[in-house]
């Protein structure tokens, strides 16, 4: 499959383990985010990275691996931003909901790939200090999370449909983080 080449070039070319695998996790995930994974090739990821393509097989694997990695990436960045002074305005919670949400319609079994769930795991925690037990808890959360993702795969659609063109994003964000509160019951 060919696909669009790659826009944005690094200004420094990566040397050493560390600053390639930094370099890929970082070009994949834009990439993923801006088109999702199917649509992008491990060419494409390199050519962003400015590495060759060799080293993102070397470090990652196959591209279902990549994808893990990519995931748990957004996992560790999504569990910085928490402990943020506001995590709900901060845009690595989004890119990792973009992200997987791309990953998810384009088939991926990101409950394989993926190995730790830090922010349903702090949503888990949050509701059960409110007196909820286990099983609600995670099923609370569920709930909040599949809102949240269904806003990341069906934005244009729901915008669209329900006349709601006009919103800013801004607004629009703010109005779903006010119902994600409420379906957390965290108001």
């Amino acid at each position: 499959m060919t696909t669009p080449r790659s826009r944005k070039k690094p200004t420094e070319i990566p040397t050493g383990r560390d600053a390639v695998s930094t370099a890929v996790l970082t070009a994949a995930t834009e990439l993923f985010g801006e088109r999702g994974p199917t649509a992008t090739s491990i060419r494409d990821i390199a050519e962003r990275a400015g590495v060759n393509h060799g080293l993102v097989f070397r470090h990652f694997g196959a591209k279902q691996a990549l994808v893990g990695a990519v995931l748990n990436h957004l996992a560790a960045e999504s569990a910085d931003a928490l402990t943020g002074p506001d995590p709900a305005s901060d845009p690595r919670l989004r890119r990792h909901w973009t992200v997987l949400a791309r990953c998810i319609l384009d088939g991926y079994p990101v409950g394989e790939l993926q190995d730790r769930f830090p922010v349903i795991a702090h949503g888990v925690a949050m509701v059960r200090e409110r007196g909820a037990d286990e099983r609600t808890a995670a099923l609370t959360v569920a709930h909040a999370a599949a809102f949240r993702l269904g806003w990341e795969m069906f934005r244009p659609f729901l915008r669209a449909a329900a006349g709601l063109t006009e919103m800013s994003e801004t607004e629009l964000d703010r109005s779903i983080d006010r119902r994600l509160e409420q379906l957390l019951e965290l108001d």
